[in-house]
């Protein structure tokens, strides 16, 4: 009978194993043999979702990866490496993955200039937007301007903009809520507070980033049960969305001044 006490750290660790590109029968029988300590095809289809018939590809599998042992008796016994030294043969196997990944796509020879996108663009959810705004704050040379709410400044964009200052880029932050300035004032003393050029703090507000006046993205907020942003976004001094929202936050700096 199965020990259902260990069913759901098993399923999970199953689950992961698929993930690292186990089949399902492999995953199955190797994680029934780490809690079996050693075991036989009949012990390990007893307490797995492996027919015994498939129990005998499976092992022989998980041996030429180095992580199973065999006992030649009648009938055969199997038997694990320690979870330390498979943690450890995953470790050095994604490792070494990961820099032959790297190294070629260092190697990608570029097929056309990244640095005028046509068009907007558009991206959907919290964290793919917060490297997106990263990424164009590292890229600022000469000039910030950002809108935000609260919720919506991450750590990681103030540091960005910390940087940002220390290279001499000017810097004008608008947000009216009292905590986002002592953040602002804390992390970025050189930054310019100004009052957002309309009612910001609304549900569905988002951002809005200009940077060297040709790179923008605005974002909103939507709540249908769990709230997803979406932004829209372009760069280069010819793209139209560019020069739309330029235009609206040159308006509003000017009549701010």
């Amino acid at each position: 009978m199965t020990d259902t006490s260990l069913d759901q750290p098993a399923t999970a660790a199953v689950e992961l194993f698929q993930q690292l590109g186990f089949s399902k029968y492999e995953a199955h029988s190797y994680v029934s043999l780490l809690r079996l300590g050693s075991g036989t095809a009949r012990e390990l289809s007893e307490i797995s979702e492996v027919p015994r018939t498939r129990i005998y590809d499976a092992i022989e599998s998980l041996q030429q990866r180095g992580l199973v042992d065999v006992k030649h008796a009648s009938p055969k016994v199997f038997q694990p490496v320690s979870r330390e030294t498979a943690l450890d043969h995953f470790r050095r196997e994604y490792e070494a993955i990961f820099t032959q990944l790297e190294t070629q796509l260092a190697a990608l020879p570029p097929v056309e200039s990244q640095s005028d996108y046509q068009g907007a663009w558009t991206t959907t959810g919290r964290e793919a937007i917060d490297e997106r705004v990263e990424t164009f704050l590292a890229d600022a040379t000469y000039e910030i301007v950002y809108l935000t709410i609260e919720e919506l400044l991450s750590d990681a964009i103030l540091d960005e903009l910390a940087a940002a200052a220390e290279r001499g880029v000017s810097i004008s932050i608008a947000d009216s809520t009292a905590p986002t300035h002592k953040r602002i004032q804390t992390a970025v003393p050189s930054a310019e507070l100004t009052e957002p050029p309309w009612e910001w703090h609304t549900a569905a507000t988002g951002r809005l980033l200009l940077v060297d006046r040709e790179t923008v993205l605005m974002s909103a907020l939507s709540n249908g049960g769990a709230t997803t942003e979406t932004a829209v976004w372009g760069r280069g001094s010819h793209n139209s969305l560019v020069t739309v929202l330029e235009t609206i936050v040159g308006w509003w700096l000017d009549e701010a001044e």
